[in-house]
Order: C-alpha cells, then structure tokens, then sequence
C-alpha cells in the first residue's frame, strides 16, 4: 500500500476534495439529539433525516443513530459508517452552517441499501428540509 504523501498512481492514489465547509462536527449530547428530533424531519428509504436550525451561525454539526433494531453491533456499525460516508460526501456541501442534521439508521435499510440511492435521498430530503424545489 502505497502512503498519501508519495502522491503515487492507481487504486491507492488519493486526491483531496476540499469540501466547502472545512469540517462537520459531530453530535456527541443528548440533549442536542432530543432538540433536532423536535424539528423538521424526512423520511426516505434508506434512513430518517431530522434537522433544525440553530440560534447561533457557525458549522454545521451532524450526529449519527442506530437502534439495536437495525441488528446486532456489526450491522449497526456498518449502517452508521455509511451513514458518516453519505455526511461528508453530501453535508459538506449541501448542508447550511447553523444546522444541526441527525441520520437515523432504519431496519434493513441502511446496511444493504445501494449507496448510489442513499445519495440521492439525502440531496432530496434536504430539498424537503429546507423548502428548496427542484
């Protein structure tokens, strides 16, 4: 395996995409999980979106769930690296600084559903979230 600093060619080459937020930061309280699942919120098949806007302007935070009914640890861990996966590629650059989004895993959805769709559904429920209309 080739390290990224040797700039090599191939399946192990990186290229930085910077995104235009230069981080997400992650949910870790409770108490923020409770007030986004006040908020807005959209369904979709692969996971639930809920977001809400906050007072203060600044980044955009993001935090990730999975309930032991999306199965056992491997499976909820699979669900919720795809869900970090679909935040950085998606949030990072459709998302608004000063909102708080939370993906919720659902059962048999979120570890088996084709990423290429959760991307799509992502871009859409944040359209519905924010009232913008294709």
């Amino acid at each position: 395996m080739t390290p990224p600093e040797a700039g090599g060619k191939g399946r192990n080459a990186t290229t930085a995409v910077l995104p235009a937020v230069s981080s997400l930061v992650t949910l870790q309280k409770r108490a923020d999980f409770l007030r986004a699942s006040q908020a807005r919120r959209q369904g979709t098949g692969g996971f639930l979106l809920q977001a809400r806007q906050r007072e203060a302007e600044g980044v955009i935070r993001v935090g990730f769930t999975c309930s032991k009914k999306v199965g056992n640890a491997v499976l909820r861990n699979r669900a919720k690296r795809r869900l970090r996966a679909l935040a950085r590629e998606v949030l990072a650059f459709e998302g608004r600084p000063g909102w708080d989004y939370v993906l919720v895993g659902r059962p048999g959805a979120t570890a088996e559903r084709p990423f290429a769709t959760m991307l799509a559904d992502l871009r859409r429920a944040l359209a519905q979230i924010h009232g913008d209309r294709p």
